[in-house]
């Protein structure tokens, strides 16, 4: 089922990165981490869709993306910069992306963070976010999505990797098998795994090596 759903507000969050908050349909309901396809509202675009996750949580009035731009596809992200407050998408019932297991690690590549957005969020309502990391990547500081808010989250710990800055309280370089080392001293645990394709392939790789069993890692597929 589809829903038309008009545009609210648009913030900005990083220097590619925008919030796009949006009219709730009644009934509507989602699990954290789940995602759904969507569209632009306008001739053209209406059958291009694009999985977005959902970084609201399911109690909110209304619902929320955190979507980066990529200027050079020249498609739906680029074509979402030229929407206003008022102009409309469609979105599809919701489905699974990342599901929660119970407390581990969340692993991130720049925007692969926001699937973890809502599940973070749902911790810390029911006050569960202790026993919980975060290791996120991105290119530089000021790539870093929702920065203030992760740092505010009580009990949550995280660890900043910044792979073109190298910077005091940072990590510097890239998610490898020696920066898992450094962070995580239990393999066993649930580990959660999002972000571009190739980094993805890395980490899995690196986490098979460092004894993590594969059944024990919940990644975008």
């Amino acid at each position: 089922m589809t829903h038309t759903v008009k545009i609210i507000a648009i913030e900005s969050v990083t220097r590619d990165v925008d919030r796009y908050v949006l009219e709730k349909p009644e009934g509507f309901d989602f699990t954290p981490g789940q995602a759904t396809e969507v569209s632009i509202d306008k001739p053209q675009w209406r059958e291009e869709k694009r999985p977005f996750t959902f970084t609201c949580l399911p109690n909110w009035d209304c619902l929320e993306f955190t979507i980066k731009h990529y200027p050079d596809h020249d498609g739906v992200t680029e074509a979402l910069c030229d929407l206003s407050v008022g102009d409309a998408l469609v979105i599809d019932d919701p489905w699974g992306t990342i599901a929660y297991k119970g407390p581990g690690t969340f692993i991130a590549g720049g925007a692969g963070v926001t699937p973890f957005i809502a599940i973070l969020r749902n911790l810390e309502v029911l006050g569960k976010l202790a026993g919980h990391r975060l290791i996120l990547a991105n290119k530089t500081e000021a790539d870093i999505i929702n920065r203030a808010e992760f740092d505010a989250m009580e009990g949550l710990e995280i660890v900043h990797v910044l792979s073109d800055e190298d910077k005091p309280g940072f990590e510097h370089g890239r998610v490898d098998k020696a920066l898992l080392q450094r962070h995580i001293d239990d393999f066993s645990q649930d580990l959660y795994l999002c972000g571009p394709e190739p980094m993805q392939d890395a980490v899995k790789s690196a986490l098979k090596e460092l004894g993590a069993d594969p059944e024990s890692v919940t990644f975008e597929k």
